[in-house]
């Protein structure tokens, strides 16, 4: 639980903050100190899981709050916590899917990780690049707290097919994979668990829905049409205009 008089800005990462899926713009960093330097706390909640989200954070930023895996994982004070894992019938009813469409996954552990997707995919090179976490077999993991799907006979049929198993899905069609979480986890969840509910969003995808749903101020990045009824402001995919929003908001005209 988090106990802070502070206002709170929480940030998505890919597609939000980043956009070659390794660093962070140096006017949308600057951007950001200015907003920590007026007294705003921030949060980064991603997709990512907490071990892949400190490289594109490159060690600044250290007061922030952190949740990964799309609410599953979170890191207050540096401490990783483990919210929510898949239940062994879950996981095995979607290894079960994932073997009748062919599907190559990435599946990450509180930490550690395993991997049966295409040598060549861009997420495992991104992964393996900071050498963070152990690269296991899947029985090794102690816990999954995250399964992404990377390739797949028919992607929209996996996606479809999961969605009675009473898993989080998010199929992003444009990047050809498909994110998994435990039950109904997602950011918001995770945010309302630390004792954060009046907060500013920057999101731009389908999973960052339910965070800026329930923002005081919700910035969509891109255009993304399911976030049309959730956000109060829209600014291009483009550091420039981000970071000139994430300013607007340090300068108190948005501030939760």
């Amino acid at each position: 639980m988090i106990t802070s008089s502070a206002p709170t800005t929480v940030f998505d990462i890919d597609g939000t903050l980043c956009f070659d899926g390794r660093t962070i713009d140096g006017r949308i960093l600057s951007a950001l100190d200015a907003c920590e330097r007026v007294g705003h706390h921030l949060v980064f909640a991603s997709a990512r899981p907490v071990r892949d989200l400190l490289p594109v954070l490159g060690g600044a930023f250290s007061g922030a709050t952190l949740i990964g895996g799309n609410g599953s994982l979170v890191s207050v004070g540096g401490q990783v916590r483990t919210r929510s894992v898949f239940a062994a019938a879950h996981l095995a009813a979607l290894l079960g899917e994932v073997e009748r469409f062919g599907a190559g996954y990435l599946a990450d552990g509180p930490w550690d990780y395993a991997y049966t997707g295409p040598a060549d995919h861009p997420i495992i090179g991104r992964v393996e690049a900071h050498g963070l976490g152990r690269r296991v077999d899947l029985a090794e993991l102690p816990a999954v707290v995250k399964f992404l799907v990377v390739s797949a006979s028919d992607l929209p049929g996996l996606a479809e097919s999961c969605r009675a198993l009473g898993l989080s899905v998010n199929h992003h069609v444009g990047e050809a994979i498909i994110d998994f979480a435990p039950g109904t986890t997602d950011k918001w969840e995770a945010l309302a668990s630390l004792g954060i509910d009046h907060y500013n969003a920057f999101g731009n995808d389908i999973n960052d829905l339910a965070m800026l749903s329930h923002a005081r101020h919700a910035v969509r990045v891109g255009a993304h049409p399911a976030l049309d009824g959730a956000a109060h402001v829209t600014v291009a995919a483009d550091p420039e205009a981000v970071a000139a929003e994430i300013l607007r908001l340090a300068a108190g005209t948005h501030a939760a």
